[in-house]
Order: structure tokens, then C-alpha cells, then sequence
């Protein structure tokens, strides 16, 4: 990553080393799987990751979310067991030649992370406030993907690692976790230490994708001015 560079006619109490812990946080942040140590996280850092996850945006100040906290063996082997069914019914569906790969990939933590969590959205919560919601009602949802991020760089920087277990039937997990009904599970999660954090994301480096060019990703003004050399120059430079 290049050195940060800070206009000084903008005010900014992050001096240099502060912006660059930021953008590492944001760089090496990885999804883990199976690498997760035993150490259990003390109750104080797990409560300095939810308070960051609580301080997320949210449109209309609606703050939908909420967290289940869950450590016990017995509960997460019944979560990891619907991954495990749910796995069975995705790979169904994943083009024959990457089945293969499919099946090796470590795709959950939920046995070995000593802490999972459960980040709801509440479609409720603002239901009298149609601020930011009345053309675009999903964005409880959307607001409640920003605490989850929070989480992450967080845990980043606490040298917690965190996985997003996807492949789960909302559905069951309801049931499991006596979520009401008007409540959306958004995010199942594992956090725990780690050894260390790879230099690329998994799927990436065991071949599943590749990481885009962001220079391919942008355009000017409309959809139909992407590719302009000049801002994809500019981008290849400050990337």
C-alpha cells in the first residue's frame, strides 16, 4: 500500500499512522474458516467488538440490529449441523467442474471459533419512520451489513479473526435460536484468534476467483463511461 497523503488545508485529528492502521485493518482483513486458536476472547474485547458493531450507520438512525452471543458446544454442533445439510443441497447446484474444490474448501468454523454470533435485523424497529426507507424499504438490512463490517475491522484489529457462514437455511436457524418472526438473521459469524492472516482471501488463493481490477469497476458520471483510461489511471495509481 502507498503512503498516505494528507492535504494540510483539511482538518484531521488521524495523523499518519492512525490512516494506515485503518487501511491495513481494511487490507488484511480475511474471512477464516479453520485456522481458528483456542484462546477463548475475554468478555472486555468481545464487548469493545459489539459496541464498534453498535456504532455502525444506520439509515434513519434506526439501529435494527441485534446479537446473539453463542459459546456452547452443544448449540453450535446444531448450527453446524444445518451447514452441513445446507452444504449437501448448495453443491447440487455448483457447476460440475468446481464440485470438486467445492468439497475441500473450509467453508465454516463453527466447532473450532470459540465464539459465534448471530446479527439480526430487526423489521420493526423503525417501522413508524419511513426516513431513508420509503423508496427503499430493504435498507434495514443494508444498515445492519454496516455493523457487521464494523465488527470485522474490529476484530482485525484485535487480532480476531471472523468468518460469515452463508450456507444456512434462515429458516431452521430461526427455530434453533428462537428468533421471532418479523426478526431477519443477517449474519452468522465466527470469531477467535488466529495464528496469523493469509496474504490473499482463501477462495482466492485455492483458485475459486480472482480478484477484479476496481480500475474495470468504475465509471464516470454513467453507467455507459466505464473504462476511461484517464480514471483508470488514476485509480492504478492510488491502489
Amino acid at each position: 500500500m502507498q503512503a498516505l497523503h494528507q492535504d494540510s488545508s483539511f482538518p484531521n485529528d488521524f495523523d499518519e499512522a492512525a490512516r494506515a492502521a485503518v487501511y491495513r485493518a481494511i487490507f488484511t482483513r480475511r474471512d477464516i474458516r479453520g485456522s481458528f486458536l483456542k484462546e477463548p476472547i475475554p468478555d472486555e474485547i468481545l464487548a469493545r467488538l459489539l459496541s464498534a458493531a453498535h456504532h455502525a450507520p444506520s439509515v434513519g438512525f434506526m439501529q435494527p440490529w441485534n446479537f446473539i452471543v453463542i459459546r456452547t458446544p452443544e448449540r453450535r454442533a446444531q448450527i453446524r449441523d444445518l451447514v452441513m445439510k445446507a452444504r449437501g443441497e448448495e453443491v447440487r447446484h455448483i457447476d460440475s467442474q468446481q464440485q470438486d474444490l467445492y468439497r475441500n474448501l473450509k467453508l465454516e468454523g463453527i466447532l473450532e471459533a470459540p465464539v459465534n454470533l448471530c446479527v439480526t435485523c430487526d423489521r420493526t424497529r423503525a417501522e413508524n419512520s419511513p426516513l431513508g426507507r420509503w423508496h427503499n424499504p430493504e435498507m434495514d438490512l443494508y444498515s445492519t451489513v454496516c455493523a457487521v463490517q464494523n465488527l470485522w475491522l474490529a476484530a482485525r484489529a484485535e487480532g480476531i479473526g471472523m468468518g460469515w457462514v452463508s450456507i444456512l437455511d434462515k429458516d431452521a436457524l430461526k427455530t434453533l435460536l428462537g428468533i421471532p418472526a418479523h426478526v431477519v438473521p443477517v449474519a452468522y459469524l465466527c470469531l477467535g484468534y488466529v495464528a496469523d492472516f493469509a496474504k490473499k482471501p482463501e477462495l482466492e488463493s485455492k483458485g475459486w476467483r480472482e480478484r477484479l481490477s476496481l480500475a474495470d469497476l468504475i465509471a464516470s458520471e454513467t453507467w455507459a463511461n466505464a473504462g476511461e483510461e484517464a480514471l483508470k489511471s488514476l485509480i492504478r495509481t492510488g491502489v
